[in-house]
């Protein structure tokens, strides 16, 4: 049975001897003067002295084959798209053009600064884009269990929210996590602090301060410009401008200041809690509650006809967590089973405005409706991954977004409400060594569109990731 103090400081892909006992963990945070230490890479053991000035080094590449063999379902009724760089369609398999993907290659570092604080950095790359996904410093010696985490990280909201893609048990992120908090989950730059109490069962509380500026739950604009260049017909252009060529097109900018007030940070604050029971060896769970307050919501939209919405307000969500774990105690993870599921609600409450401008060049917005009412949007998934033999495991996921979906950021009319949408996975994963893996799911989508049909559609994508460098074990 592996052990956090056990674990070996070796690249895993995923712990397909997983689970490491949840029991282990809060009985060795509960040694006199012991605490959990700071986990690099996302992992359990320590950073060691050999690496204080040469800092670990893991790359893990993460490659997918995505197909949507029948039907088409485009972003489910009353949510953004997730998950977009600028580059090929939204598909809802984490932001995949049909055919092949280089998804993301995560370049990892991590190192002990020296006594008092451990370093972790993880660039994400893709074909177009470089991206900081987590740079941060972990203190190491405070007293009373406490622990200070300081830079841009993942939350510890939920229980999937602070994992990386090569964590997760399908290809795909939680619908709820993606539309609910952005592209990337609630990822945001500020400070953390969290307690870990000597209690006789597993416990861990925190608290973010963050300075909110994601997409979902804390969009910030800020005071600033707003502009559109358009080109007029040569008829059109000469009506304005008598002495312009009618033969050709006239250029006109349209600029005005947006209504937006700049909020400094931080601007979005949340607390966390997660309790283990001790189950006794071969059992571990862990029960995890969450809640956020964004005071700065601020969002806007201009449209080609020179239609400018915005809405600006304020938002909140709770949620609740909860993960069991079942060790079988035979090879390569033959028998384990892991069950998990999350729950979330968000309200964001919020002003919309229209506008219109009024002059041209430097003109300003002229308001022509204003509208306060709240969205309400809700989301969760439940699955389970089993052993089905050695090394090969079998994974089933059910989700389901909207059962409140009540959306105060539509175009036109400023709200609407909209149906629920439902998406089912299933899939196969076989592990040859902790240094690759090979996955292929199915997902059936039944979107709620706008217009009151459903959105259905199949879809299938093969994985492979391959693990270079150090990489620990993963936590519970």
């Amino acid at each position: 049975m592996p052990s956090l103090k056990r674990a070996l400081p070796a690249a895993v892909l995923m712990s397909f001897s997983m689970p490491v006992m949840a029991q282990d963990m809060f009985r060795d945070s509960q040694l006199p003067g012991a605490r959990l230490a700071p986990l690099p890479l996302g992992g359990t053991h320590q950073v060691t002295s050999g690496s204080a000035f040469n800092p670990d080094i893991s790359v893990i590449v993460d490659t997918v084959y995505f197909n949507e063999f029948s039907g088409h379902v485009d972003d489910p009724a009353g949510f953004e798209a997730g998950h977009d760089h600028g580059h090929g369609g939204h598909d809802h398999g984490h932001d995949l053009d049909e055919g092949f993907n280089l998804r993301e290659i995560e370049l990892a570092f991590s190192a002990s600064v020296d006594n008092y604080f451990d370093a972790f950095v993880m660039l994400a790359l893709d074909e177009h884009n470089i991206e900081v996904e987590e740079a941060y410093a972990t203190t190491r010696n405070l007293p009373a269990g406490l622990q200070i985490k300081a830079g841009k990280f993942l939350s510890d909201i939920g229980y999937i929210n602070s994992q990386h893609p090569h964590d997760w048990a399908f290809v795909d992120r939680p619908l709820v996590n993606e539309f609910l908090f952005g592209d990337h989950g609630l990822q945001e730059k500020g400070v953390q602090l969290t307690w870990m109490p000597n209690t006789p069962f597993y416990s861990r509380f925190g608290v973010e301060l963050l300075q909110g500026e994601t997409s979902g739950i804390a969009a910030y604009e800020g005071s600033g410009r707003v502009s559109h260049h358009t080109v007029l017909p040569g008829e059109l252009g000469n009506q304005l401008d008598p002495g312009h060529d009618p033969d050709r097109p006239a250029r006109q900018r349209w600029r005005a200041d947006t209504p937006f007030d700049d909020v400094s940070g931080p601007r979005l604050i949340t607390g966390f809690a997660k309790f283990g029971p001790d189950l006794g060896y071969d059992h571990a769970a862990q029960f995890g509650l969450s809640y956020g307050y964004a005071r700065a919501f601020q969002r806007d939209d201009l449209h080609s006809s020179l239609r400018y919405e915005t809405w600006d307000g304020d938002a909140w969500f709770a949620g609740v967590d909860a993960v069991y774990k079942y060790d079988a105690g035979r090879s390569f993870g033959h028998g384990d089973l892991t069950l998990q599921g999350e729950y979330f609600y968000r309200q964001i409450d919020a002003d919309f405005r229209e506008f219109k401008f009024s002059g041209v060049n430097n003109g300003v917005l002229e308001e022509t409706k204003h509208l306060a009412r709240k969205s309400k949007q809700d989301g969760l998934y439940l699955q389970g991954v089993y052993g089905i033999a050695p090394r090969w495991q079998l994974g089933l996921r059910a989700e389901a977004l909207g059962m409140t979906n009540d959306n105060a950021q539509v175009e036109d009319d400023g709200f609407a409400s909209f149906g629920t949408s439902y998406r089912y996975a299933g899939n196969v994963t076989f592990r040859p060594t902790e240094f690759s893996m090979l996955r292929g799911q199915v997902n059936r989508s039944d979107f709620a569109t706008e217009d009151g049909d459903d959105g259905d559609g199949w879809s299938f994508m093969l994985q492979f990731q391959m693990a270079l460098g150090v990489h620990g074990a993963h936590e519970f």
